[in-house]
C-alpha cells in the first residue's frame, strides 16, 4: 500500500483531501499538522479509527521533529499543504508566513530528500502571479508577481520546490489553484464568514467596493485535482487547478444571502485592505490537456451545497468561532503526546 504524508491534514483543504482519498484509494495517510489556529482535528473525527490513517502533531519548521515523523511514517509521498494561508494576518504580522511557508517548506524538503520519498507535491495559489486586468488568464508560464506577504511567502517556496528539483534531481510537483470553498473551512474567509454571519443576523463586512473578482473552485475539485497531480503528474511541472467560476466579491455575497434568506441591508462596505489584487483567474488548459482533468462542480451548485453544509453543521461553525474546537487534541491525543 502506497503511503502518502500530507502536512497540514487538519486544516480546510487538508483535511477535505484525507477524506476524498480514503474514499477513492487504499493508501496508508500520515497526517502532520501543528495546529495553529487554522487547525481542527474535529474535521477528521469521521476517521481518526480508520487503520489506514494516522496523526503526527509537528510544526513543519522543526527539523528535529519533522525528521522523526518522517523516520515513523516512512511516506512514499508527501503532499504539502501546510502553510499560513490568511492575506489579512499577513499584512498585520509577515513573520510567521516567512517562518512556516519559507523555512517550513525547505525542511520539509531537506528531510524528504534524506528519508527517500519518492515524490513532492507542493500545492500552492493562483496569488504568487499577482493581479489581472479584466482581460485574460494565468498560464503557468505567467509572471510571478505576489502582492502580499502571505503570496510572496509562497511564492518563495514555490521556488524552493522548484530548485529541489532542477538541482537535485528530486521529484516536485507544484499545483496553483484558484479559491476553494467547501465544508470545514475556517470562517475568517469570505464565504464561510459571510454565511455564518448572515445566518446570526450580523453585518457582512465587504472589502472596498466588493468588486474584486476570483475564480472559485469547490474543494472536492481541488483535492481531485491534486490527486491528478500526484498519481498522473511529471516531475518539475506547475499545474494550475481552477473551477470556471470568476465571480465579484459582492455577487458571492449577494448570493449567499439569497440562499440563506437573508436581505441585503446586511451588508457594510468596509475600508479595503492594503495591496488588494483585483482579479485572478485560472487557465486550466494545460493539466486538461495533460493529465484530463476538469472540475465536476459548478459554481451555483457548490455553493448551495456549501450553505447547507453550514446550515447542517452549525454546531461546528460555533465551536470554531468560540474557540472550543482546540480543545479536541488534548481530549483525544493528550495521553500521547506527539506521535
Amino acid at each position: 500500500m502506497k503511503k502518502v504524508l500530507v502536512t497540514g491534514g487538519a486544516g480546510f483543504i487538508g483535511s477535505n483531501f484525507l477524506h476524498y482519498v480514503l474514499a477513492h484509494r487504499d493508501y496508508g495517510l500520515c497526517n502532520l499538522d501543528a495546529l495553529t489556529y487554522a487547525g481542527n482535528l474535529e474535521n477528521l473525527r469521521s476517521i481518526e479509527d480508520d487503520e489506514r490513517y494516522r496523526f503526527f502533531k509537528a510544526d513543519i519548521a522543526d527539523a528535529e521533529a519533522v525528521d522523526e515523523t518522517l523516520r515513523q511514517a516512512k511516506p512514499d509521498c508527501i503532499v504539502h499543504l501546510a502553510a499560513e494561508s490568511h492575506v489579512d494576518r499577513s499584512v498585520q504580522d509577515a513573520r510567521p508566513f516567512v517562518t512556516t511557508n519559507l523555512l517550513g517548506t525547505q525542511v520539509l524538503i531537506d528531510a524528504a530528500m534524506r528519508h527517500g520519498v519518492e515524490r513532492f507535491v507542493h500545492v500552492s495559489t493562483d496569488e504568487v502571479y499577482g493581479s489581472l486586468g479584466p482581460e485574460g488568464r494565468f498560464s503557468e508560464d505567467s509572471p510571478i508577481q505576489p502582492n502580499s506577504p502571505y503570496s510572496a511567502s509562497k511564492a518563495g517556496s514555490d521556488f524552493l520546490v522548484r530548485a529541489a528539483h532542477h538541482t537535485h534531481g528530486f521529484d516536485t510537483r507544484i499545483t496553483r489553484c484558484s479559491n476553494n470553498y467547501g465544508p470545514y473551512q475556517f470562517p475568517e474567509k469570505l464565504i464561510p464568514l459571510m454565511v455564518a454571519n448572515a445566518m446570526d443576523g450580523e453585518p457582512l463586512p465587504v472589502y472596498g467596493d466588493g468588486q474584486n473578482v476570483r475564480d472559485w473552485i469547490h474543494v472536492e475539485d481541488h483535492c481531485r485535482g491534486i490527486l491528478t497531480v500526484l498519481e498522473d503528474g511529471v516531475a518539475g511541472e506547475v499545474y494550475n487547478l481552477g473551477g470556471n467560476a470568476e465571480r465579484s466579491n459582492i455577487d458571492v455575497v449577494r448570493r449567499l444571502l439569497e440562499l440563506v434568506g437573508k436581505g441585503e441591508e446586511l451588508i457594510r462596505f468596509v475600508k479595503d485592505r492594503p495591496g488588494h489584487d483585483q482579479r485572478y483567474a485560472i487557465d486550466g488548459a494545460k493539466v486538461e490537456r495533460e493529465l484530463g482533468f476538469t472540475p465536476n462542480w459548478t459554481f451555483e451548485d457548490g455553493l448551495a451545497a456549501t450553505v447547507q453544509w453550514y446550515r447542517d453543521n452549525a454546531e461546528w461553525t460555533a465551536r470554531v468561532r468560540s474557540g472550543a474546537y482546540q480543545g479536541y487534541y488534548e481530549e483525544q491525543y493528550g495521553h500521547l503526546g506527539s506521535q
